[in-house]
């Protein structure tokens, strides 16, 4: 094996690696992972998605040699189909393995992932002698599992002992290629696949890729055609993640869901050399970081999806997962939202995903549309007008509206009405006790995401101020907390 074979090897007791802290190990290894992974993106061809995984075993980690099986469809044998390293052929004696022999057809039988470094004094061993003449230590084998069905194995050889901790690793390495490997067997099964057509809309990694310029993104799985508004979090999520220098990222589609995972490293804090001045900076983007995420996060629960932020060692690193379902499949009346500003578009998203109405495109010709901009109204037949003040008459060719004190038992009655050309009775006009001019301005600052501090600064008050102002705005909004708040305020038009 080659000294750089030797230094890559898996956590073994003679690679420098096993000197390593846990932690920094498994960084390291987790970074060989995600390059195996980025080489996987948009492969729909099995031996070729298997190869760059048993290749990247061999020269990421210092495997003596890696091997993938696959369960051929009546589920009673596993055919090799690639093979990486001291051995590069498939068509030997273990070219096809019947289910539960030797130790990879029991792995596929059991699923369970099995690990030793005495290869040579294992029963199951069909050639000890082998093991011994090739100086084979070490042996991992781990199933690919996708739900509860299994598609194959996934097998590896080291010359050298495996740390416990590399199944860890073989699982998130398997996790990816399992994805693959699916996604590769049902368009295995389906030879008429569809060919992509130049006139086809781009793809959300089409769209995602010129956004990442700080990183590689690997994609795994098939593409599935998005709601607009599922692809619109995604590649804003996308521009967030390019503004903080993102390391890592990954685009997975699922049978149901599409996900994008993705690590940032924020800028570490506390450090006795800054500035007063680079300090301030540095609170500022964390801050703008923490309100960008919040109404991402606030997006896509609307969506019936989530967004995850789990922050990594010394809070300087965070790891980010954007989950949304393809489709959420309501049968209610559809609705097109078009206002002018962002936060009043998704409070009122938000309320008509509770009302049960679909939320579609602008240019859907049925869908009732929901504004308060003119010249939107001007161009609908069907509109619904929100009054956002109500100083401002609503355009003349406009027959409802609503106010924000409208609950979604009211909306979708509201909306059904306009459907079906009914006249439309008026919204209740009741709401929260009005706001003092001062309130306004914390609960507007509050939503930039600053902090009590940056408010006080920014309007020259003390911080008890901020609070006592915060308060009293909770008390008027019964919200629970600063987060609810700054929703409440934004749907009864304070902000």
């Amino acid at each position: 094996m080659s000294g750089d074979l030797v230094r890559a090897a898996p956590a073994g007791v003679d690679s420098p690696s096993a000197d390593l802290p846990n932690q920094a190990r498994l960084l390291l290894d987790l970074q060989r992972v995600n390059k195996i992974a980025q080489r996987l993106s948009g492969c729909l061809e099995i031996e070729t998605i298997a190869r760059i995984v048993t290749d990247g075993l061999v020269h990421q980690f210092g495997c003596a040699f890696a091997r993938i099986w696959v369960v051929e469809p009546d589920a009673t044998m596993l055919r090799l189909v690639a093979s990486s390293g001291l051995y590069t052929h498939t068509n030997g004696s273990f070219a096809r393995v019947p289910m539960g022999a030797y130790k990879v057809g029991k792995i596929a039988q059991n699923r369970v992932p099995f690990l030793s470094n005495r290869l040579a004094e294992e029963a199951w061993v069909k050639d000890r002698d082998w093991a011994i003449a090739n100086n084979i230590q070490g042996f991992a084998g781990y199933p690919l599992m996708t739900g509860d069905r299994v598609i194959g194995v996934l097998a590896t050889f080291s010359h050298s002992p495996m740390a416990a901790e590399f199944l860890e690793v073989l699982q998130v390495l398997c996790m990816t290629a399992t994805i693959a490997l699916d996604a590769a067997l049902q368009v295995d099964v389906q030879p008429a696949r569809r060919k992509t057509s130049p006139t086809d809309p781009p793809t959300l990694s089409d769209q995602l890729a010129p956004l990442l310029t700080t990183t590689t993104m690997a994609l795994v799985g098939t593409e599935t055609p998005l709601l607009d508004s599922v692809s619109y979090i995604f590649l804003r999520l996308g521009e967030l993640l390019n503004e903080f220098h993102c390391d890592y990222a990954r685009l997975v589609y699922g049978a149901t869901d599409v996900t994008l995972e993705a690590i940032v490293a924020l800028p570490a804090q506390g450090s006795a050399a800054q500035s007063e001045q680079g300090t301030s900076q540095l609170r500022d983007s964390v801050a703008h970081w923490r309100s960008r995420c919040h109404q991402l996060r606030f997006m896509a629960t609307c969506l019936g999806g989530s967004l995850q932020t789990e922050p990594g060692p010394q809070q300087q690193m965070v790891q980010v997962r954007l989950n949304a379902p393809y489709s959420r499949g309501e049968s209610g009346d559809s609705v097109s939202i078009q206002c002018r500003e962002a936060l009043v578009q998704t409070a009122l998203t938000c309320l008509a995903y509770r009302a049960g109405l679909t939320v579609c495109a602008a240019s859907e010709p049925e869908a009732v549309v929901i504004t308060d901009s003119e010249t939107v109204a001007r161009a609908a037949d069907r509109v619904l007008w929100v009054r956002v003040k109500t100083s401002r008459p609503p355009p003349a060719q406009v027959t409802a509206t609503i106010d924000w004190a409208v609950d979604a038992d009211q909306l979708r009655q509201v909306v059904h009405q306009l459907r079906l050309g009914l006249p439309v009775e008026p919204a209740s006009t009741s709401g929260p006790p009005r706001p003092s001019e001062r309130e306004r301005e914390i609960m507007a600052l509050l939503a930039q995401g600053l902090r009590d501090r940056d408010i006080a600064n920014r309007l020259y008050i003390s911080e008890s101020t901020v609070k006592f102002h915060i308060n009293n705005s909770l008390a008027k909004l019964q919200a629970k907390n600063r987060y609810q708040a700054v929703y409440q305020a934004a749907i009864h038009g304070w902000i």
